[in-house]
Order: C-alpha cells, then sequence, then structure tokens
C-alpha cells in the first residue's frame, strides 16, 4: 500500500511546491510591475498586498493544519475506552510533551478546564471557542495561564472521561502566542510592510513592535492624530463592517503626506483577523530600484515553471512504469496461486476417486450378490482396504501444509509388503480392468516381508505411481510392477528394496523429463490434453521418497512407455515370522513371464516344495500329462489366468481330461477373482491365489490343500480372535449414530458397553459405580457440558483405587498433536475414528490382558 501512495504523495508534493514557487514568482513580477507608474500604483498595491496576505494566511493556515492535527492525532491514538483514564491520561501527557505543547487540559460542555499539566488556562473570548467545540469541531483561540502569559489554545473536539464523573467536549493544548509571531515573522519588520492579527473589536492578539495600544481601532486613532487626517473613524467603521460580513477590506490610508495600503482578511479556525500595511514610500524604492530587471525576471521565471513542470511530468511518468509493472507482477503471482490452488483441489478430486471407485464398484458387486455370502465377504474385504486408503489420503490431505512447508514427519511402523501389495491391487483393479490393461506383478528375493516405514506415504508413492502408468497407458497396454529385495550397505538391521513400475505408454519427451518431479508439471502434448491430471503427485512422489533417504529414477521415451525405479532402504522388523514349511510336493507353475515362474519356484522351494515351471498351457498339459503317467504326477498346479494361445481357463479344461479331478489347481492372476470365479470353477480349478506372489502369499494358499496327517501346522493368524467376555466398557460419546456403531462393533468382541451421552455424565456414572465395575473407558473428545480431556482428569482426581483404569480416547481427532494432548491430559492410547477394530482388540489386550 505504500507503494501505491508514493506517486500520490510525490505528485502533490510537488504541486505544492510548484504552486508556493508560481505564486512567489509571479507576486515578484506584480510588485515589480506595480512602480512603473503612479497611476497603477494603488492597484499594484492592493495586488502586492492581496499576495503577502495570502502567504501570511496560508502559511498560517498550514500551522495551524499541523498543530491541530498533532492533536487530533492524540485522540486518535488515545481513544477513549480503550485503556484505564490514568493510562489515557498518562499517554496523553507523554505524546502532548513530546510534540512540544506547554499545557494540555480537558475542556468541559460548559467550559471549565481541567489540567493535565501545565498551569490553569483561561479563553479570554470563551463563547465562540465553547461553541464550536460543542459542535464537534476544532478550534484555535487566545488564552492566558495561571501567571497571565498570553496563549494559542488549540482545541479538538473528543470525550474523555473527566474527573467527577464528567466527560470533556474537548482536548485543548496551548502554546504562546509568541509561537505564531516567530513562525509567521510577523516582528520581521524591514521598512516594507508590518502585520497584526486582531480580534473582532479590535484588541490584538499579536501585534507588531510598533503597537503600545490595546486595540488596533485606537491605534489608527492615535496615528491619525500623530501624523494628521481626519478619516479615522471612517476607516475604522469601514472595517468593522468588512469583519462583521466576513469579508476581506482593502484601503488606503491617507494619513497627512504618508500613503500607507491597508488589507485585512479572516484567518482559518479562529475567530482572528489579519491586518497588513504596507507604506508606499518603501515600495516605491524598492519597485524602482528593481524595474530595470522586469524583462529579465519574466523570462527567467517562465524558464523556471516550465522546467518544474517537465521534471514533475518526467518522474510522474516513471513512478507510473514502475508502478505498472509491479503491479502485472503482482498479477501473474495471483493468477499462479490462484491456478495452484485450483490444480490441487483437482488432484486431490483425482486421488480421493481412486479408492471411492474401488469401494463403489464393490458395494455394486456385493449388492448384486447378496445372496452369494463368499463373494460378497470378498467384497467387504476390499472396501475395507479401499476405505482404509480413503481415509489415509484424507488425513495426508488435511496435513498437506506440512508437507509444503518442508515439515511433513514420517510414522514409522511394522508394515507387511504383502498386505500393502494386495490392498495396492485391490486398489488399481478396477481401473486397469476398466481400459482392458495386461496388469503383471513380479515378486522375486524378497528377504523381509515385514518392514518398517510409513505405511501411509510408501503407499501414496506406489499408488501415484500406478495411476501415472494407468493413466497414461492406451487401452489393452501393459503394466507391470516388480518388487525386489538385496542386502543393504546400511547394515544387516536394514534390507534394500526396489520397487520398479513400467508401461508401454505414451513416454515422455527429454524436455519433461527433466521437470517432471516439479509441482504442476504436466507436458504440454496433444498426447496428454485429454488425460486429467494436475502433475503435483509425481512432486509428491520425490518429496516422500527424498524424505525416506531414497532415491527414483525415471527412464522413458515416447511411443514406448516409462519405468520408474525407487529405492528405499527400509529397517527390518522385528517381528518374528511364523516358520512356513509344506510337505516336499511336486509342483507345477505355469506362467508367460520367465521372471516370475522363477522367483515363484525359488519361494515354493524356500517352504519345502518341489517345483517346475513352463511358459504355456500347451506345455504345461503335455508335462503334466508325462508326470501323471509315471505315477509321478504333480501334486498341486499353479496356473496364470491369462496365457498366449491356449489360456488358463483352456489349459484347466485339458488337465481335467487328462489327469481327472484330484489334482487341485490354482488359478494365479493380479485380476479380481469375483470376475472369473464362475467360469474357473465351471472347468474343475479349485482355488485362486492372488498376485504378488510373496512367499507368506503362497504359504498360506497351499495350506488348506495339505493333508492334516502329513504336517501339524500352527494356527493361522488370521485365525485367532480376542475374546472379552464379561468385560464392562463404559463410552463417553455425545452422537447418538457413532454409539450405535461402537455398541455394534465392540460387543462382537464380547464386551458389556455402558453409554454417557457427554463427559459429565461419564463422570458421574463411573463415581455411583462400585470400584472395578468398569474395566476401561472408551472416552470422545469433543463433547457438550464435559469434554473427553475434562472428564479424564475429573476420574483421575478421584480418590478410588479403580481411579487409574485405562482411559481410551476414541476420536476423530487424529493429529500428533491430538494424540499428545490426550496422553497430558491422563488418557492411556488414542484410536482414530473410523473404528479399527484390530486396533481396539490390541489396545484391550494390552491393558486388560497385562
Amino acid at each position: 500500500m505504500n507503494n501505491n501512495k508514493t506517486p500520490l504523495r510525490f505528485l502533490m508534493v510537488s504541486l505544492i511546491a510548484l504552486s508556493l514557487l508560481c505564486v512567489c514568482i509571479f507576486s515578484f513580477l506584480a510588485f515589480y510591475m506595480s512602480r512603473r507608474s503612479e497611476d497603477t500604483i494603488s492597484n499594484v498595491g492592493k495586488i502586492y498586498m492581496s499576495g503577502m496576505s495570502q502567504q501570511i494566511s496560508m502559511h498560517f493556515e498550514t500551522t495551524m493544519d499541523l498543530r491541530l492535527s498533532q492533536v487530533e492525532a492524540l485522540v486518535e491514538t488515545n481513544f477513549p475506552g480503550t485503556k484505564s483514564r490514568d493510562d489515557l491520561v498518562e499517554d496523553l501527557v507523554y505524546s502532548a510533551r513530546a510534540r512540544g505543547f506547554e499545557h494540555l487540559a480537558f475542556y468541559s460542555t460548559d467550559g471549565t478546564f481541567e489540567t493535565l499539566y501545565g498551569s490553569e488556562l483561561t479563553v479570554i473570548d470563551p463563547e465562540p471557542f465553547l461553541a464550536s467545540l460543542n459542535a464537534s469541531g476544532k478550534k484555535i483561540a487566545v488564552g492566558t495561564d495561571a501567571y497571565g502569559t498570553r496563549l494559542v489554545l488549540m482545541g479538538v473536539s473528543s470525550t474523555y472521561p473527566m474527573s467527577g464523573g464528567k466527560t470533556c467536549t474537548a482536548l485543548v493544548a496551548a502554546l504562546p502566542v509568541d509561537y505564531i509571531s516567530d513562525t509567521l515573522s510577523l516582528d520581521n519588520e524591514d521598512g516594507m510592510m508590518y502585520s497584526h492579527i486582531i480580534r473582532q473589536d479590535g484588541t490584538f492578539v499579536i501585534r507588531s513592535g510598533e503597537a503600545f495600544r490595546d486595540s488596533y481601532f485606537d491605534r489608527i486613532y492615535a496615528i491619525y492624530d500623530e501624523l494628521g487626517g481626519s478619516d479615522a473613524g471612517r476607516h475604522v467603521q469601514e472595517l468593522q463592517a468588512a469583519m462583521d460580513a466576513g469579508e476581506d477590506y482593502s484601503t488606503v490610508l491617507v494619513i497627512g503626506k504618508e500613503h500607507r495600503h491597508l488589507l485585512c482578511t479572516k484567518l482559518p479556525y479562529s475567530e482572528w483577523y489579519l491586518v497588513v500595511v504596507v507604506p508606499y514610500g518603501s515600495l516605491n524604492e524598492e519597485i524602482a530600484h528593481l524595474s530595470h530587471q522586469w524583462g529579465c525576471m519574466a523570462i527567467v521565471g517562465c524558464a523556471i515553471v516550465l522546467a518544474a513542470l517537465l521534471l514533475i511530468f518526467f518522474r510522474y511518468i516513471q513512478i507510473t512504469k514502475q508502478q505498472m509493472a509491479e503491479l502485472e507482477q503482482a498479477r501473474q503471482t495471483a493468477v499462479a496461486a490462484n491456478k495452484a490452488k485450483s490444480e490441487f483441489l483437482s488432484n486431490m478430486s483425482h486421488d480421493i476417486r481412486t479408492p471411492m471407485n474401488a469401494i463403489v464398484g464393490m458395494t455394486a458387486i456385493a449388492t448384486a450378490n447378496i445372496e452369494n455370502t463368499q463373494q460378497v465377504q470378498h467384497c467387504l474385504k476390499k472396501i475395507a482396504l479401499s476405505s482404509k486408503h480413503l481415509l489415509n489420503l484424507i488425513n495426508d490431505v488435511l496435513d498437506m501444509s506440512k508437507i509444503e512447508s518442508g515439515k511433513m514427519t514420517l510414522n514409522i511402523d511394522q508394515v507387511s509388503l504383502r498386505e500393502m501389495m494386495d490392498g495396492i491391487v485391490n486398489i488399481v483393479q478396477p481401473q486397469v480392468r476398466a481400459k482392458q490393461q495386461q496388469f503383471d506383478i513380479f515378486i522375486h528375493d524378497i528377504l523381509s516381508e515385514n518392514v518398517c516405514c510409513d505405511s501411509v506415504r510408501l503407499n501414496q508413492v506406489v499408488l501415484n505411481l500406478l495411476s501415472n502408468a494407468v493413466k497414461f497407458t492406451p487401452v489393452e497396454g501393459s503394466i507391470h510392477i516388480a518388487l525386489y529385495q538385496e542386502p543393504s550397505p546400511q547394515g544387516d538391521d536394514f534390507v534394500r528394496t526396489h520397487l520398479l513400475v513400467k508401461d508401454s505408454g505414451i513416454g515422455m519427451s527429454p524436455e519433461f523429463q527433466a521437470k517432471i518431479f516439479d509441482s504442476f508439471s504436466r507436458e504440454d502434448s496433444r498426447r496428454v490434453q485429454r488425460t486429467e491430471g494436475t502433475g503435483l503427485g509425481m512432486a509428491i512422489t520425490k518429496f516422500i521418497v527424498d524424505a525416506m533417504g531414497g532415491t527414483i529414477q525415471l527412464r522413458s521415451e515416447q511411443g514406448r512407455g516409462s519405468e520408474f525405479h525407487v529405492t528405499l532402504d527400509l529397517e527390518v522388523s522385528t517381528i518374528q515370522e511364523t516358520d512356513m514349511v509344506l510337505p516336499d510336493w511336486n509342483m507345477l507353475v505355469v506362467d508367460d513371464d520367465r521372471e516370475l515362474c522363477e522367483s515363484t519356484v525359488a519361494s515354493l522351494k524356500s517352504i519345502g516344495l518341489h517345483a517346475e515351471w513352463t511358459l504355456d498351457g500347451e506345455n504345461a498339459v503335455r508335462m503334466a500329462e508325462e508326470r501323471f503317467q509315471r505315477h509321478d504326477g504333480y501334486h498341486i498346479i499353479l496356473l496364470d489366468w491369462k496365457l498366449p494361445g491356449m489360456d488358463g481357463i483352456e489349459t484347466a479344461r485339458e488337465l481335467r481330461r487328462r489327469l481327472g479331478e484330484n489334482i487341485p489347481i490354482l488359478l494365479i492372476s493380479a485380476y479380481d477373482w469375483g470376475d472369473i470365479e464362475a467360469e474357473a470353477k465351471s472347468v474343475g480349478i479349485n482355488g485362486f491365489i492372488s498376485k504378488p506372489l510373496f512367499k507368506s502369499t503362497l504359504f498360506y494358499g497351499l495350506r488348506p490343500y495339505v493333508d492334516a496327517e502329513e504336517t501339524v501346522l500352527e494356527p493361522l493368524p488370521e485365525e485367532h480372535e480376542a475374546d472379552f467376555t464379561g468385560r464392562r466398557i463404559l463410552l463417553a460419546e455425545d452422537n447418538e449414530l457413532n454409539w450405535e456403531i461402537a455398541d455394534e462393533l465392540l460387543s462382537s468382541l464380547g464386551l458389556e458397553l455402558d453409554w454417557a451421552e457427554n463427559g459429565k455424565i461419564c463422570v458421574e456414572k463411573f463415581s455411583a459405580a462400585a470400584p472395578g465395575w468398569y474395566d476401561a473407558v472408551f472416552m470422545d473428545l469433543r463433547m457438550p457440558i464435559m469434554t473427553g480431556y475434562e472428564a479424564t482428569q475429573a476420574i483421575r482426581a478421584l480418590d478410588r483405587p479403580d481411579a487409574s483404569l485405562p482411559i481410551i480416547a476414541m476420536t476423530a481427532d487424529a493429529f500428533s498433536e491430538d494424540i499428545q494432548r490426550c496422553l497430558e491430559a491422563g488418557m492411556n492410547a488414542h484410536i482414530a475414528k473410523p473404528i479399527d477394530l484390530r486396533e481396539v482388540s490390541r489396545l484391550l489386550e494390552k491393558y486388560l490382558n497385562s
């Protein structure tokens, strides 16, 4: 805003300076011309007098404006009611002294002063002064202090509280009368003119050194008596009439042989009048001395004015151009900021719709197959995975400000790479299926399936890469994702994990590859004009990979696809993996990808199986039939769905025709089992194992087909279910729908729940119950009457042996600062809504069964 005001301020100052320059120049020109002849001396005298009186009047007005504005500034910066009266008075006194005022006082509506500093003040002519201030104006007047010193009083309307309960009508500051005389140089008598300031009754406010009487009217009479003359009364009457009419008065006083020009004009902000007197004798002398310079001065004056105008114009153009450039830059910055906001929202819409697509699609499938329990369970599992990802994404959106400010923190926890990849596959399957793309996942050389990292951020990296691959790969194109590990240079506690995402899409130009990781970057090409996206995803991906201490590399060629390679050194999890051992069966793996076959056979051998592989259905049928005829057949056959030539369905049909029904045939695919289940079962396929084929995926997928007599197996982790039958829980929740959901979900764990509608009722129910009646409290945070924090502190303060029972926050406030505040309030743990039963069960086992 200061920059915007600079040109106007410069122009105003320049114009004022130019005006003063013009007044001075042409006043002097008029002064010099006045002496060219005796016939025009009176008119020239009026011009000169008018100019000089105008200058003095303007100087007076400027001076009074300055001083009155200083008093107004006192009022504006010390507004009544903003602080105590003592503080207000102290600030007023300090500010007034800083501005050079010698007195300061409150002025009441009845005309009495309350002195803030200085001595007591008295107004010589109080009625007009008080009337103006009572009318919410500003006014100056003459007064005296306690010692009789004449002062100039400057009043500005205000409403400060006075002692005694009254309210003032104005704030009055005072300076000595000599201040005006010195400022206007009224005592500087150089022989050409002298000036006085009088009131309407003729009494002096300020007088020059010669004026020894109390009234200017008396002075006129005295001068006429001294020098001889008979018109004193007439001049006094004419002067009084002009004052009454509010008009300027100009006349030539002929006193004996002396001529004096008198001009009287009213001064602003007061009841005062300026009287200027010029003796003609002195004027004639000066004009005669300088008359020969008239022509030269006129030319010089015009040149100065012209030069000043040109200088001002040139400078103003410069400032205007500079401001226009700054304005354009600010406009471009605003447009870019608005575009960035719109693109960010668009990108978030895209990312949110990805899991929403899976949720909506699986819901529709479950609704259409409501009678098929297995199909519904299958859909609900995928809905749960997508919902969890959607919840994590929402948390990420809310935390985006931390990413943009470089304050993103990683939430390290134990992650199963198998579960993570299963969830990602389920999310992207609807997109791949919609574009009829070939989707393959290769897993090999996995040293540790369980690692420690930020699962949300790792999910976001993989999903961003896969989403872009699907988006920029045409219909029936191919997308391949590979995951493998190797020893990490950081030591045995880490494992170097490689993730490759490759597609056969449109590829990128070398120019765009150089800026792909910049925010909002997108290749400007006709090939991508109809593809949605803002370019924010890759910038966030690069930021996350860097925060994890990894690297991301890109290889791409236009028209031939792209490949992203992410390398991360992840800490190995301390989770003890289940011993995965199966009988030494013979198995056949059939897949058209050599790398997948080799890695799968290696994983099968690591869990005790003997496996062979082939790349097509024809060879699979031949190999299976040869071993069958030697009475050394395969115990299980793993068959890819999509094979060249004879696909998986046709291969399974042929195997059943030749081998019978005794050998289990399992389909392996990265596609949704629900889409092919009916057709697969119709040709004799026994089951399904979803890619990616981790060692644990193969172990748990093959385990149901193992004869119980051949091996004794440990219980599956999924089969363990906590039982809290008989445990009583007090649940504080102000939302009835949330209570119903919690009651239904938590009751399935055997818990007995008691509802408290707010924190106060929760404390009351706990206090009324016998000690030990409740085993734990689930506490919402935002509740009426008493919040969860307050209720927790109240329970902890009770004098009961069970006041230290577990209190677990169950709330939608899920940020790290919310968790920290819960712990500081005395809670034991935090569960974010929507409720995750596994997390609830884990915490209850920790606090109730420990």
